[in-house]
């Protein structure tokens, strides 16, 4: 166990940046590219996250410091304060269940391939944490039942990996990326919401016909409806809001701008290093399993650029704290996870075409399902963070995380609880 827990912290602790280049270049030589190829493949792909990872920064430092002076603004005091995904990821990979996940997970998705039973390769091995997370709360509920923890974290890894499969086309379609999948299991959480009022809205007379893009925007009021322009003034608007009339709201602005421009771009480095990627699986596929589909599940920050997301993101921050002040039953105060909103709609936007309106009136819904379903989680995340000398924050006898209000997660985590009887 401590060699596991061992290999484990050391595989988390290289992060995105390092172990994608290097597993990327071992799927290259084993889908028999050359090795110059696959190099050069790896570490384009490396770039991509680096970059990323840049532009994800720069999001986080300049509406991590909106969110806290909202929260001032608003004058919010709720019980459950979020700690954010770093810190949950943390805690999930510090327990039991969390030790063994990694190894567990990635020789249960070799498994599921070679039954046919996934089309998807997650190499997005990092975020194995969300299946850590339901699985140690099972555990937890289920009285320290070790089984039963696996065991609900995959069954929701399965369910991850079928959903990152049906919706792999219209990714891959709407981003121009091919050969990718996104199992990440905070995004895929967002699906069936989405499918479900797609129906909906699509009974609705007039609202159904609504389709606002950024392309119609742009047509209709030309320079404002420029991603940069547009970023530029939701930037503005939040730091009026945050700030008043201070140089913070013109860096807010001018940063919001900056990041509509350089979010596509790094995008693109994507693309230039999955492109011999994707057509060696295609190959090595044809060859060996008769044309078996076969995906590279990755990270949902690779959704994160679109111009729609992003504006959408802004303008649900303040409408999230409006949220958690007036729903009945809420405790939880977002805070550490309001720059993360991005992540947690990133699957909207590609499935609704890139409909503004839409992707907002969905988000709107998430947003109020997180903050119920973290409050469900809430005491269970404390108690865990208790068990593996977690400190909580000053002031907090309880803590909550925003993003990982996955309904999916609460349904599994209740259900093992029901069937063990605590």
């Amino acid at each position: 166990m401590n060699t596991i827990i061992t290999i484990t912290n050391f595989i988390t602790s290289l992060g995105s940046t390092v172990m994608l280049p290097i597993i990327i270049l071992i799927l290259g030589l084993i889908l028999k590219m050359k090795l110059s190829k696959a190099i050069v493949s790896a570490l384009t792909i490396g770039v991509g996250f680096v970059g990323l990872g840049l532009i994800i920064d720069l999001l986080s430092g300049a509406l991590d410091p909106v969110a806290k002076a909202l929260v001032e603004r608003f004058g919010l005091d709720l019980t459950a304060l979020d700690v954010g995904w770093p810190a949950a990821s943390a805690i999930a990979f510090g327990t039991t269940i969390g030790a063994l996940i990694i190894p567990i997970i990635f020789l249960f998705n070799i498994i599921l391939l070679s039954l046919k039973l996934t089309k998807t390769l997650d190499v997005d091995i990092w975020n194995y944490w969300h299946f850590a997370f339901s699985g140690s709360i099972a555990y937890l509920w289920s009285g320290n039942n070790l089984i039963v923890g696996i065991v609900v974290a995959l069954i929701h890894c399965f369910i991850s990996f079928k959903i990152a499969d049906i919706t792999a086309s219209k990714v891959q379609d709407f981003f121009n990326i091919p050969g990718i999948s996104i199992p990440q299991a905070e995004a895929t959480a967002t699906v069936p919401i989405v499918f479900i009022l797609d129906k909906i809205i699509d009974r609705i007379p007039v609202i159904k016909d609504i389709n606002i893009n950024i392309e119609n925007i742009q047509n209709k009021v030309g320079i404002l409806g420029l991603p940069l322009v547009m970023g530029t003034i939701i930037g503005l608007i939040l730091g009026l809001l945050s700030y008043g009339f201070k140089k913070d709201s013109l860096n807010l602005a001018i940063q919001m701008g900056a990041i509509m421009v350089l979010c596509p771009r790094i995008i693109s480095i994507f693309m230039e290093g999955f492109a011999p990627v994707s057509e060696a699986a295609r190959e090595f596929m044809q060859k060996r399993f008769k044309n078996q589909e076969f995906n590279i599940g990755l990270d949902s920050a690779i959704m994160i650029g679109h111009p729609t997301t992003i504006l959408v993101s802004g303008i649900l921050i303040p409408i999230t704290l409006i949220l958690a002040f007036i729903l009945p039953g809420n405790k939880v105060l977002p805070f550490a996870d309001l720059a993360s909103i991005t992540f947690s709609i990133a699957f909207v936007t590609p499935l609704v075409k890139g409909n503004f309106f839409r992707t907002l009136i969905y988000g709107i819904v998430i947003m109020v399902l997180l903050l119920y379903i973290s409050t469900g989680f809430a005491s269970g995340l404390t108690d865990i963070a208790r068990n593996i000398g977690y400190e909580l924050p000053e002031n907090s006898s309880i803590i909550a995380v925003f993003s990982e209000g996955n309904w999916i997660a609460y349904i599994l985590t209740n259900i093992a609880r029901l069937i063990t009887g605590n």
